[in-house]
């Protein structure tokens, strides 16, 4: 028994010996970073996965910029034709359509950040006298939308 017990002391005493010289190898090994390679390989990979997210974000701003800008002029060219529909002639500026509650504010072109809009005056039709008014408002930004027509155009 005794004889058992000096050999598992043994096996065991080898092991930890073994293990202990193991160990420092393999702290070394951790211990001492990244090449220089590695971390070249690192950033370019985080480069290159911020460029596609950027280029994203500027598609998701430029789709929003535009679906705000539809949605003014649809909601102003909705509201000139109920001007007009209700008080019988036509708006002389976007100001009467405001004043007269039709609309809360005038709204902020998304593109030029200003509320500059550009009016189309034109005949009004309900006028006996030839009086004229708003037809039609369009945006002052400059640049094309995202499918190629101006944004002075929409």
């Amino acid at each position: 028994m005794v004889g058992s017990e000096r050999q598992r002391g043994n096996r065991s005493g080898w092991r930890a010996a073994l293990t202990a010289r193991r160990l420092p190898a393999a702290r070394s090994r951790w211990a001492r970073g990244f090449t220089l390679l590695e971390l070249m390989i690192v950033i370019s990979i985080l480069v290159i996965l911020a460029l596609i997210a950027m280029a994203q974000y500027n598609k998701t701003v430029l789709a929003a910029k535009e679906a705000t800008l539809k949605e003014d002029l649809y909601t102003m060219r909705k509201m000139i034709d109920q001007y007009a529909a209700d008080k019988g002639k036509l708006p002389q500026s976007l100001d009467d359509l405001k004043s007269a509650g039709y609309i809360h504010d005038i709204p902020i072109d998304p593109f030029t950040e200003q509320a500059d809009w550009r009016t189309e005056p034109g005949e009004d039709p309900g006028s006996t006298s030839g009086e004229q008014g708003i037809v039609n408002v369009h945006s002052n930004a400059e640049g094309n939308g995202s499918d190629g027509t101006p944004y002075s155009e929409w």
